[in-house]
């Protein structure tokens, strides 16, 4: 079908957008303001205006409908099926947003007394006391702002207890070459240096590399459990025994926590520091919509390192603590104020509705999903590794060898079928991966259309249409870029005409 042009360049419901600063009119306001009064200008010393603010001029009705039509050109969790591997994009419950909107809950104010906000010490320590029950761990650092910076602080926390026994010497830090570029980020960011652990054609951790690395300044191993390959490390037990001989603490990237909430402990894998992502497991808003929040768990032996503040029932109530206490020895702060409470109060919303027997539920329907898309597409598509999976399913590009369609295109041609793209190009361990994860939200129906729609691709890949896929996407308000281009050279400002 040719494609139809209009003359206003809009398609149907589908309006052609400008820049915000594009559609500004000199002059337009949203709001009449007074002149203001006269005043001495010598009170702004060198701080004078100069010219006109870069902003531009629209009434209130244009700012609405630039918003509305931008958010209609947004896909997220609450339009479609959202298939990203390693991100957990599932449904967000309305009714953990009801209660985070509460006025006793969203009207407090962190410099408040804390005989005032008595319930909100109660919804932190309450949610902590949660998720060091489903962990098996004694300590939880609530404060960190994302996964992340909870690897960070769970790392700080590993340094602190290696100079305490005077072992500051421990400097070097194993990281899987599947795992997810923030631990080595992170790794580095402490001033330790990273060394890559290979791994066996199973897509599972190099046990006998691993051990070969392993030495005296050797500080700790990152490794994410399930992995980032979607599998489970069946070796974990033993891995965590090596790190410990060696004097050396286990660090989980817990990215991929929700694929055994309720079934696995990790404090019974050896485990010494995990970080939850809350926004993957227990269902707060993700990237646009967070702030997030990594809660790191800390084992028996890194317990007396958590930062501060943390809460603990005093004589009087509940009490923040902000320094050594009771033999502690918190490493130091590692955000303002107390952590991402909004965010807490939606993941306890979410657990308390859920209960642990919906928590183990969910775990399990996230691992059922994700195999039956591995089942049903691993004849059309090509599996990277045999047996099941755990909360991801992992293909590469196999199936497109000697078509021309290369994991991009195969990516953009989803897009015009209505479908944001599974996680492509990730893990780096497997050539043109494609990473899907459906979560426990999606029903059987959403997963039987999407697998339709790749099956069809699939085919039409193998049956030669490469220019089909190479022009795509084609129904999208603006077409494929040059992301090379736009990487390199980015434009971050708008300018004028006349700049």
């Amino acid at each position: 079908m040719a494609e139809i042009n209009t003359i206003s360049g809009n398609r149907a419901l589908q309006i052609e957008e400008k820049l915000i600063f594009e559609l500004g009119n000199p002059g337009s306001v949203a709001v009449d303001l007074p002149e203001p009064a006269p005043f001495d200008l010598e009170r702004l010393g060198d701080a004078p205006r100069r010219g006109r603010v870069a902003l531009p001029d629209l009434s209130e009705p244009q700012v609405v409908r630039h918003y509305t039509r931008l958010s209609q050109k947004n896909y997220g969790i609450d339009t479609g099926f959202y298939p990203l591997g390693s991100c957990t994009m599932k449904h967000n419950p309305r009714l953990s947003e009801k209660v985070a909107r509460l006025p006793g809950l969203a009207d407090l104010h962190p410099l408040q007394p804390q005989k005032t906000v008595q319930g909100a010490l109660e919804v932190i320590d309450t949610l902590a006391h949660w998720l060091k029950a489903l962990t098996g761990m004694p300590a939880v650092a609530m404060s960190p702002a994302a996964g992340a910076h909870g690897e960070w602080c769970g790392l700080m926390a590993i340094r602190s207890a290696h100079e305490d026994k005077g072992e500051g010497h421990r400097k070097r830090v194993l990281v899987p070459e599947s795992a997810h570029g923030t631990n080595p980020a992170s790794a580095a960011m402490c001033g330790y240096t990273v060394d890559p652990i290979p791994a066996l054609e199973n897509g599972r951790v190099d046990l006998a590399a691993l051990k070969a690395k392993l030495g005296p300044d050797v500080a700790c191993l990152m490794l994410t459990n399930p992995n980032t390959c979607g599998l489970f490390e069946t070796e974990i037990v033993e891995i965590a025994a090596a790190v410990h001989g060696a004097g050396a603490y286990f660090y989980c990237d817990g990215a991929n926590f929700n694929a055994i909430v309720g079934r696995v402990k990790i404090a019974d894998l050896g485990i010494d520091a995990m970080h939850i992502n809350l926004h993957k497991t227990f269902a707060t808003p993700h990237g646009g919509g967070g702030p997030g929040a990594g809660p790191t768990v800390l084992s028996a032996a890194l317990a007396a390192f958590v930062p501060v503040p943390y809460v603990v029932h005093g004589a009087s109530g509940l009490e923040l603590v902000e320094g050594k206490r009771d033999g502690a020895k918190p490493f130091g702060r590692v955000k303002g104020f107390h952590g991402q409470f909004g965010v807490f109060v939606r993941a306890l919303a979410y657990i308390q509705s859920m209960g642990s027997d919906g928590l183990r539920q969910a775990s399990s329907d996230a691992v059922l999903n994700a195999n039956y898309l591995l089942a049903s597409l691993k004849d059309e598509l090509s599996a990277s590794f045999d047996g099941p999976c755990m909360h991801e399913a992992l293909f590469d590009d196999r199936f497109l060898k000697d078509t021309g369609v290369t994991t991009l295109d195969f990516a953009k041609a989803m897009i015009d079928e209505g479908y944001h793209p599974m996680t492509m190009y990730f893990p780096l361990v497997v050539h043109g991966a494609l990473l899907m994860e459906p979560t426990e939200t999606e029903s059987k129906d959403t997963l039987d259309q999407f697998i339709a729609v790749v099956k069809g691709l699939a085919a039409k890949a193998k049956a030669g249409g490469v220019e089909d896929f190479k022009a795509a996407p084609r129904l999208t308000p603006r077409r494929r870029l040059d992301e090379t281009l736009a990487a390199r050279s980015p434009v971050l400002r708008w300018k004028t005409a006349a700049e």
